[in-house]
């Protein structure tokens, strides 16, 4: 999966399922993937400091992105850090199955 189809499938899921986070000036969604060696999350937030992208590893943060650029560069590192958690064309495809 390409990084155009990456984003075009992140922000149709965000757009479909974002929460205010309380002051309506930032807005986020996430997906979460469960699997036998834990629980991967990709969280989208829109906010005054632009498009932010947080990963968790079993509810730990650990990588803060700021924008599609950065975040998209910073794949394939998350792949090979974690390649029991983090399929790119599987989590992609599941979050477009949900549109």
């Amino acid at each position: 999966m390409n990084h155009d189809q990456i984003q075009v499938i992140f922000e149709q899921f965000f757009e479909k399922y974002k929460k205010t986070e309380g002051d309506r000036t930032a807005w986020s969604a996430f997906w979460a993937e469960t699997t036998p060696h834990g629980v991967i999350e990709l969280n989208m937030t829109k906010c005054p400091r632009g498009t932010v992208f947080k990963v968790f590893v079993d509810k730990r943060k650990i990588a803060e992105k700021v924008g599609w650029e950065e975040f998209l560069a910073y794949l394939p590192e998350l792949e090979d850090a974690h390649p029991d958690l983090f399929n790119k064309q599987k989590i992609f495809s599941d979050m477009q199955s949900m549109l």
